[in-house]
């Protein structure tokens, strides 16, 4: 078979984010829990955006974060997301190919804005968020671009896709187009709360659409309710080929069918900012999955661009990170 013209494809939320530093007197008056992620509404978003002074935007969204590293790390890496045909779509779509993605996804001009995550950062280092979903929850069948997915040797789902039915229906349209093409599906649990929203679904789309899982430690629990993380291991090798569960500062057991290895994360000491280590770690395991180093180097090059992203504030490394790969060999 011949290369991909893609290592992996990532199809998930495509969200600006909109950040902000603000007093504690400031953040008390917006009514937001210090340090919590909440939904809002389009006019919560306009309210809040206006009680920010200064503000930096950045694209964001956990698969298109994980997209940006890949191609930090030299992968070749592709984004399909929906935004609409605004100033905050359009940053969204010049960062993204500003760092190597490839994105052409057309922007739409009727329906919402597209997504922003308002972000308010404290004195102390703390971020609140304030999240409206937007052009988020249109994503539909039409938005998957099949000569992408054909050409992408793995394609990335996003967990959180499954709140809305159009697009669920969009990733299981992505996974049989990959699977007809003779290609890979991954999927990212996102979030153990989402985990314990669409359980059945779910363990279903694992069963028979998923062959790489990438979950942490609380999601792949919530995936097995009453078990513990040694349980959980067991009963996800029996579902799917391949699964990398990240457990923070432990690092992570990967899962094939020669059964579970433990890979140590090394010790980081300068830690500012965890937002985004997850996301970086899935983009680690899968260049190293889509180049074939092996499931242990795979995982410690998920390690190694987590451990990275930590240590600067915002969820994508600044620069290139082609030297961790070699690193991960070693």
């Amino acid at each position: 078979m011949p290369q991909a013209a893609y290592d992996v494809l990532g199809i998930g939320n495509a969200i600006v984010d909109v950040i902000g530093q603000v007093s504690d007197d400031l953040l008390a008056k917006t009514g937001l829990a210090k340090g919590s992620m909440t939904l809002i509404d389009a006019g919560q978003a306009e309210s809040l955006y206006a009680e920010m002074a200064q503000t930096v935007e950045v694209s964001g969204g956990s698969c298109a974060n994980t997209m940006a590293t890949m191609a930090s790390l030299g992968g070749r890496s592709a984004y399909i997301g929906r935004v609409h045909d605004d100033a905050t779509g359009t940053i969204f779509g010049h960062d993204m190919r500003g760092v190597g993605v490839t994105f052409r996804s057309t922007p739409s001009r009727e329906g919402l804005p597209t997504a922003r995550c308002l972000i308010f950062v404290t004195s102390d280092a703390q971020r609140t968020m304030a999240t409206y979903l937007g052009a988020c929850v249109e994503l539909s069948p039409s938005d998957i671009d099949e000569d992408l997915v054909t050409q992408a040797g793995i394609t990335y789902l996003e967990g959180y896709l499954w709140d809305k039915p159009d697009a669920k229906a969009a990733c299981l349209k992505a996974a049989d187009l990959a699977h007809k093409a003779g290609n890979r599906v991954a999927l990212t649990l996102s979030d153990s709360f989402c985990v314990e929203r669409w359980r059945s679904e779910f363990l279903d789309l694992i069963d028979e659409h998923v062959d790489i899982l990438v979950a942490n430690e609380g999601e792949i629990t919530a995936l097995f309710p009453g078990a513990s993380f040694d349980e959980a291991v067991k009963q996800v090798a029996d579902r799917v080929a391949i699964a990398a569960l990240t457990r923070g500062p432990a690092g992570c057991v990967v899962v094939d069918e020669d059964g579970a290895t433990a890979v140590a994360q090394d010790r980081i000491e300068n830690v500012v900012d965890t937002t985004g280590a997850g996301d970086a770690f899935a983009a680690g395991f899968l260049y190293g999955v889509s180049h074939d180093l092996g499931l242990p180097a795979s995982a410690r090059l998920g390690n190694l661009a987590a451990g990275k992203v930590i240590t600067q504030y915002g969820a994508r490394a600044l620069g290139s990170l082609t030297e961790l790969v070699a690193a991960a060999k070693a």
